[in-house]
């Protein structure tokens, strides 16, 4: 696929860039790869943690969301701050933008209420740091996110740890919806959140010890959100670290205690999270789950493409 002519736009909806230095080597190099790149992130304008005020990073997305030369929004990443703007983005005006909106973890703020509301399909994926800003690029990363864009058809094979349980046997299909689990969770019972009927459902986070991975599962579960699901799956949950407390309760001891409880089969092994290799998921999008003991393949259609 040329690169000629594909506008990019980088906005800045929640957390602001560790290291600038990099960030502006990052943006250089999509400019040397052929990419048209529209920069609307400004360091002087960085408040607290975040890419700028409220609403100076509200003003960011709807800029990018009315460039004509764009084709792309990318976040330019997450930690927090989508959740202060939601009032006040006109998610129909984002939708008719025909602009594909790129982002994970905060992000997921902004992708389900986009869908609840329009209908508009977003991509779970990289973000400008640190995806694009690494050194060494991970070609896995940023291949399944040109393909994925490129479409029409998207696949993803997912597979299961060593040593983990084996995975349900499942062939179903529905609308793929989902993200990071907190933030998920923070917009239940809002007007930001709705589960497609029937969906799959994917799920990842950070630093989330197994407990509170499992609490906030029943949640989801208990209010009703996950009625109906076709299936759970699980990508990426590290960052935490057992204490002797834990007793043998692990990350495969909370997953055999789901699968006990939830009604939905639930699934391991999604190359997505915060991770290096990470796969891009059309948030809406039309998807076929098949799997078996050691993986599944994941085939989304029917989401806008270059």
């Amino acid at each position: 696929m040329s690169t000629t002519k594909i506008g990019i736009a980088i906005a800045a909806p929640s957390g602001r860039p560790m290291d600038i230095e990099a960030y502006k080597l990052g943006v250089q190099r999509l400019q040397q790869q052929g990419y048209l790149v529209h920069d609307y992130y400004d360091d002087d304008q960085k408040f607290q943690r975040f890419g700028g005020s409220d609403a100076w990073r509200l003003a960011q997305l709807n800029a990018a969301a009315a460039d004509p030369e764009v084709r792309v929004v990318i976040a330019l990443r997450g930690s927090y701050g989508m959740s202060r703007l939601l009032p006040s983005i006109d998610f129909h005006k984002m939708a008719d933008s025909g602009k594909l909106f790129v982002g994970y973890s905060d992000f997921t703020a902004f992708q389900m209420p986009l869908w609840k509301q329009t209908g508009r399909v977003s991509f779970a994926g990289p973000m400008m740091c640190d995806d694009f800003i690494r050194p060494d690029p991970v070609p896995y990363t940023l291949n399944q996110f040109w393909d994925c864009l490129r479409g029409p058809v998207h696949k993803v094979r997912g597979a299961v740890a060593d040593g983990g349980a084996d995975n349900p046997l499942v062939d179903v299909s529905g609308r793929l919806w989902g993200g990071n689990l907190a933030m998920m969770v923070s917009l239940l019972g809002t007007p930001y959140f709705e589960a497609p009927a029937r969906g799959i459902c994917f799920m990842e986070d950070i630093s989330e010890h197994p407990y509170r991975v499992e609490r906030m599962v029943l949640q989801l579960f208990y209010a009703g959100a996950l009625d109906g699901q076709q299936a759970l799956v699980l990508g990426d949950f590290s960052g935490y670290k057992l204490t002797p407390q834990d007793n043998g309760y692990d990350f495969e001891a909370m997953l055999a205690y789901l699968r006990s409880r939830l009604p939905m089969p639930v699934l391991t092994g999604l190359p997505f999270g915060h991770i290096k290799e990470r796969a891009t998921l059309p948030y809406g999008g039309m998807a076929h789950l098949v799997s078996d003991a050691r993986g599944f393949d994941l085939t989304i259609s029917d989401y806008p493409t270059l």
